[in-house]
């Protein structure tokens, strides 16, 4: 039976992976979980399916015995908020977050506002399958209705000071950040001009993730105005992406590099990336005097190991960091406020502090392998990598088997947790490097599977 629960909660294509009656059923399970009380908030996107499984999601919770706090339209971020703000027991997102118009899911947030744990998602599935319970008539629970954009935007407003005016550009994807990312940076003294600000689950603007062939209009309107910089959110708004004033859309490593050298120089020395960033992120925050501690992909583990090592900031290479000063949760309009707050402090343009950032090539392929074989092929990985890299300076196995090299370069093999496939990702000085490492690891895969079939 294949897990319910993927890296990000549960999310499918409507009504065909993902149905009303699940959402329902996990509305009831949460309920159970919690003990058949309590208070739930519940937001959701701007997705057209998005009432849909908002009132399934709440019919299940008041069945089992929960009241409801209804946000309506509000960034992911805005529920971990919602939940610590009005001392709610847990929260759920309906969202897809940066997937298709045609999927939607849900995310589960415990009464500290910290996405559920992998552990907290498995009790909740195994009472989904099993064994809920659903409360007596007299004890079904009640809903209301709280708008918390206003305090959530105090909270972040409150937060930083800008001595500079900048002219900015956002990209809201037609999604939940329009209705807080475009009214913060007002706030904050700067010139906002918007693009897809207006809600709509179709995402006419372009698809909801901020890749650069959807960020294309984003730069030219940036370069065409003169703007300081351009800021770009996906459809929950839990993510960043940027532009700089020449309409260029930074890398998301040289990006990650950049902010978690203004976390270590603001707030503190410490700093948590996952295994597949970049070596440049290690190279500024040691520039910067931090530490960086490396952990596996996904913002719940970035979380966990932020509390591990007492870090007050971690991102991932694909714009979803977290400052726990104000949030323990990936949240996109407080990471564009600190990019701007980054820039305040530099005070030279976006385009000067990018190009000081080195880019490596990095490449990547995958060798399939049964799901049924993964971790075997993994362990005589870890066994045999010698065999194939005989200059390996630093191993890290906490997600797969990352290598460093005597030279800088690092290659991460690691099992694909949705595919049939062992992924590979390189990085090194120049492209042929790179591909020679990628085809070095898919050897060593091969070896591997050749291996563990001769032991049986």
């Amino acid at each position: 039976m294949s897990r319910l629960f993927g890296t990000s909660g549960v999310r499918g294509v409507v009504n065909e992976e993902f149905e009303p009656r699940m959402a329902l059923d996990l509305g009831l399970a949460l309920a159970t979980q919690l003990g058949n009380s309590g208070k739930v908030v519940v937001g959701r996107d701007s997705r057209t399916s998005g009432p849909l499984f908002e009132s399934c999601l709440i019919s299940g919770l008041l069945s089992g015995g929960c009241d409801v706090v209804k946000l309506g339209i509000v960034p992911t971020p805005v529920v971990s908020f919602a939940v610590r703000f009005l001392g709610a027991t847990a929260g759920v997102m309906v969202t897809a977050s940066h997937n298709p118009p045609e999927y939607n899911g849900v995310k589960f947030y415990d009464s500290s506002g910290k996405a559920y744990s992998g552990e907290a998602e498995e009790e909740v599935e195994d009472i989904f399958r099993r064994s809920t319970r659903r409360a007596r008539w007299r004890d079904i629970g009640r809903v209301s209705s709280v708008n918390v954009l206003p305090d959530y935007v105090e909270r972040i407003v409150n937060s930083v000071s800008l001595t500079r005016e900048f002219k900015v550009v956002v990209d809201c994807a037609n999604g939940a950040g329009a209705l807080v990312t475009p009214q913060l940076l007002r706030r904050l003294g700067c010139k906002v001009v918007t693009l897809n600000s207006h809600l709509s689950g179709f995402f006419p603007g372009h698809l909801p993730e901020p890749t650069a062939d959807n960020l294309r209009d984003l730069c030219a309107t940036v370069r065409s105005i003169g703007a300081d910089l351009g800021l770009a959110h996906d459809g929950d708004a839990d993510r960043i992406a940027a532009v700089d004033e020449r309409g260029r859309m930074v890398e998301w490593d040289r990006l990650l590099a950049l902010a978690s050298a203004h976390a270590v120089r603001e707030s503190g020395r410490k700093v948590v990336t996952t295994v597949d960033a970049s070596r440049v992120v290690d190279e500024f925050v040691t520039a910067a005097g931090g530490e960086l501690i490396r952990t596996k992909v996904g913002d719940v583990n970035v979380l966990r190991a932020m509390e591990e090592h007492g870090s007050t900031f971690g991102g991932e290479p694909s714009g979803s960091w977290i400052w726990a000063d104000i949030n323990p949760c990936p949240d996109g309009p407080l990471s564009g406020v600190r990019i701007l707050e980054l820039l305040d402090r530099a005070g030279v343009p976006f385009s000067k502090l990018v190009d000081e950032v080195p880019s490596y090539p990095v490449v990547r392929a995958k060798v399939e392998c049964r799901n049924e074989e993964k971790e075997r092929v993994m362990k005589a990985v870890e066994e045999r990598f010698r065999h194939v890299f005989g200059d390996v300076r630093e191993v890290l196995t906490v997600d797969g088997v990352r290598l460093t090299l005597e030279d800088g370069s690092w290659v991460l093999i690691r099992p694909s947790g949705t595919e049939s496939y062992i992924r590979i990702t390189a990085e090194a000085d120049d492209e042929k490097r790179a591909e020679s490492l990628t085809e070095m690891a898919g050897e060593l895969i091969r070896q591997s599977r050749e291996v563990i079939k001769i032991k049986g």
